[in-house]
């Protein structure tokens, strides 16, 4: 297996568990569009700080999760019940968010370096996601939880989270007029993929209990 697979897969993977509109991801398009490029590049550097122990405790977890096969394909359960969820929640009732005004606009870029740490802390959405995406990797041989895999897929994960927040930064300020269309596309796109990871999983599951 070579290595570029692990860093793809964790781009990918990072890519698109951020970049459906949320609060750190919308925090930092209204940062750059209030106190510009700097201040917004430092906020996500405090946010991907925060997410490199998070995907490197995720997939601890999945390591020692993945020995259990008990556990995984209950994982994998829980995991089909929630990208179930999450498409119909991006197709049928995701509201387009709409960015606040911001009443103060002089920030210190290490203010919003902390800011960027503790919202992504508060965020503990990527550590089950982590650990279900990299053992349902694992288990299509895709991925492996050697060391040197494993680091490789979590420096892929920091470099997809940096690219995924770096494009709300850029894409917002070219195209603030028209963020409430591109949102709402994005809706679909994201219900999509959700819609296709959850019936994959439901495949995997069925051949487990009918083999």
């Amino acid at each position: 297996m070579t290595l570029l697979v692990p860093l793809f897969l964790g781009f990918v993977t990072a890519f698109i568990g951020i970049i459906p509109p949320g609060l750190i991801n919308m925090t930092a398009a209204k940062v750059n569009l209030k106190e510009g490029k700097k201040n917004a590049v430092s906020f996500v550097l405090g946010a991907v700080l925060v997410i490199t122990f998070q995907v490197s405790l995720a997939i601890f977890f999945a390591r020692s999760i993945n020995a259990r096969p008990d556990l995984v394909i209950l994982l994998r359960e829980i995991g089909f019940v929630i990208f179930t969820m999450l498409t119909i929640y991006f197709l049928g009732i995701a509201k387009k968010p709409k960015l606040k005004e911001s009443k103060n606009n002089h920030r210190s870029k290490k203010r919003r370096f902390f800011l960027g740490m503790l919202l992504s802390a508060l965020n503990f959405f990527p550590i089950p996601y982590y650990v279900f995406v990299s053992i349902t990797l694992a288990s299509y041989h895709l991925i492996s939880f050697e060391t040197n895999y494993i680091t490789i897929f979590v420096s892929g994960a920091v470099l997809g989270s940096f690219v995924a927040f770096y494009t709300y930064i850029f894409l917002f300020r070219k195209i603030e007029k028209k963020t409430d269309s591109i949102l709402e596309n994005m809706n679909i796109i994201i219900g999509t993929i959700t819609g296709v990871v959850a019936f994959l999983t439901l495949i995997n599951i069925a051949k487990y209990y009918f083999e």
